[in-house]
């Protein structure tokens, strides 16, 4: 099959959330107005993920699974999925169902004239600290980056692959997708999109790491802006 688009989903320990996802990416493929498939990548969890994801991948069509040695985070996760990638279209999903892959259908239309699609969760369905600390996140990497994203960090997102493949592997990668496509003079998009409650599971964010940790890679991005390599070529002779 000519697959169009592949989702990619990180995982690290929700084992309680990953039979209802399962549920909603395959009802999600029979009704994508693209070819799609799906690539789990499991960040060295120490619940019973990564056995449901092979289990359920060795069984069902179009769905494919990495699994780490151990925890290298997501940023990490996300790299090495789109190394394995091979459509022209990627997608990005978090595994806690907070966005849901049928709103990938809200931004496909966009994804040809733009290089990145990324969802705008206005209506948070999340905890205040959480609400908090992602609007001081967000307010933080739009200071350095200049992306002007009301939501960088939103969970939904749709890359043209090339671009994807061409972002250095870096900590808190998912915190800068917008602006390493606009490094490469990529044209970028943001759309509304439901965002609901976490149905199982815990959340693996905090204070700390929403703010602290984001606070220092804006710094690491900084320096990577000043050194980022960027060419195109015009002509070649083969």
């Amino acid at each position: 099959m000519n697959y169009e688009f592949t989702i990619i989903v990180p995982v690290y320990n929700e084992q309680d959330c990953l039979p209802h996802l399962f549920d909603e990416l395959k009802a999600y493929l029979g009704k994508a107005s693209v070819t799609t498939k799906v690539l789990f990548v499991d960040d060295g969890s120490s619940d019973r993920s990564p056995q449901l994801i092979k289990e359920f991948c060795l069984k069902t069509d179009h769905f494919n699974y990495l699994l780490f040695e151990r925890n290298f985070g997501k940023g990490a996760a996300l790299k090495a999925a789109f190394d394995h990638i091979d459509t022209p279209l990627l997608g990005y999903l978090d595994a806690d169902l907070q966005t849901y892959p049928i709103d990938f259908e809200k931004l496909l239309p966009f994804a040809g004239k733009f290089d990145l699609v990324t969802g705008w969760r206005k209506q948070r369905k999340d905890t205040p600290v959480k609400r908090i600390s992602s609007l001081i996140g967000n307010g933080v990497r739009n200071f350095f980056t200049k992306d002007h994203m009301h939501d960088t960090g939103c969970p939904l997102k749709i890359i043209k692959t090339n671009y994807a493949q061409n972002i250095p592997m870096f900590k808190g990668l998912q915190r800068f997708l917008p602006a390493m496509v606009l490094l490469q003079d990529g044209k970028i998009k943001e759309v509304e999109i439901p965002h609901y409650p976490r149905l199982a599971g815990e959340s693996k964010y905090n204070f700390r790491n929403r703010f602290m940790g984001p606070l220092l890679d804006c710094f690491a991005y900084v320096w990577m802006k000043k050194s980022y390599i960027s060419y195109k070529v015009s002509e070649k002779n083969e």
